[in-house]
């Protein structure tokens, strides 16, 4: 069994299709098809429902490519770790993130490039919370930026980050432009442009417009954060964003940032790696910089804000 074999394995349960896994492997069709039939050989077992075209992995397949994830990435994370005692830690960094929490993503990745120079990182930031557990387990992705919540299995390790507040981001010309806060009530009868209900940063939302017995109906709907600012400016909707990306974007001219209460509950952020041992290296590295980076402190006051200094 050669490590190539799994690899053209795992393309095809990601890819659905034999000419794109053999396009992601950089390989023929054909040689692709036949490293998969002599994996099956000598696994003596059917891997691929073959038809006129692919049909998907047999029951046994699915479990071997289960198999073939986990073995691929140990042995990335051996070649990682002998790189790292030989020469430094060099290689990618592969992180994803929610949206509401990718704009603080540089607050770690900065500290990261500057204690491990020869490594290169590659973040995902508008990836909802399920892709993000479900990339961790296929090992697709090294460490996510997420919402910390009890459901997280004991198949993941976490370190909070931060706690997300958020602010009613509306035009200097509103009536609540001049309030030191807003009620989540006085907010669920603007004008409003939201994340869209799939997102787990908008499921936050409702539970906290919910907890205020208030019932908001957006006009728009939008997976993206910056898609929120674009649209308040406009001058025709108001929007709720977490604090955090007032720290990307500032308070725009003409816009105003009002901290909501009423209720004023915060939610966990962190990062989220696999328990698996040994683990990825890179998991590891980035682990110990988020361990040592205060990321509340630098996020806890409004650009603008007295206290903030």
């Amino acid at each position: 069994m050669l490590f190539r074999q799994l690899e053209y394995l795992v393309a095809l349960s990601r890819e659905r299709h034999f000419a794109r896994a053999a396009q992601a492997c950089y390989v023929s069709q054909p040689a692709l098809s036949e490293a998969i039939r002599k994996l099956e050989d000598e696994l003596d077992v059917p891997l691929v429902r073959r038809g006129r075209k692919y049909e998907g992995l047999t029951p046994e397949g699915e479990r071997i490519v289960v198999w073939a994830q986990r073995i691929l990435a140990d042995r990335d994370a051996l070649k990682d770790e002998v790189g790292a005692l030989r020469t430094g830690l060099s290689g990618r960094l592969r992180i994803g993130s929610v949206p509401t929490a990718s704009g603080a993503v540089s607050l770690l990745t900065g500290p990261f490039c500057a204690a491990h120079p020869l490594v290169t990182v590659e973040v995902m930031a508008d990836l909802q919370s399920t892709d993000i557990l479900r990339l961790l387990q296929n090992f697709e992705i090294d460490a996510g930026i997420t919402y910390l919540h009890e459901e997280l299995s004991e198949n993941f390790l976490t370190v909070p980050l931060y706690r997300e507040r958020h602010v009613l981001l509306i035009t200097s010309a509103d009536d609540l432009a001049h309030r030191t806060t807003a009620t989540w009530a006085e907010a669920s009868r603007l004008p409003l442009c939201l994340l869209n209900r799939s997102m787990q940063g908008r499921r936050v939302l409702d539970e906290l417009f919910a907890e205020a017995g208030a019932r908001p109906a957006p006009r728009v709907e939008t997976d993206s954060v910056a898609a929120l600012f674009a649209h308040v400016r406009t001058g025709r909707w108001a929007s709720i964003v977490p604090h955090t990306w007032l720290h990307v974007f500032g308070v725009p001219h003409g816009m105003r940032a009002v901290p909501l209460v009423d209720p004023a509950r915060t939610v966990p952020v962190g990062l989220v790696v696999t328990a698996r041992e040994p683990g990825s290296v890179m998991a590891r590295a980035l682990t110990e910089v988020a361990r040592h980076t205060d990321l509340a402190s630098t996020l806890e006051h409004l650009p603008g804000d007295p206290a903030g200094g």
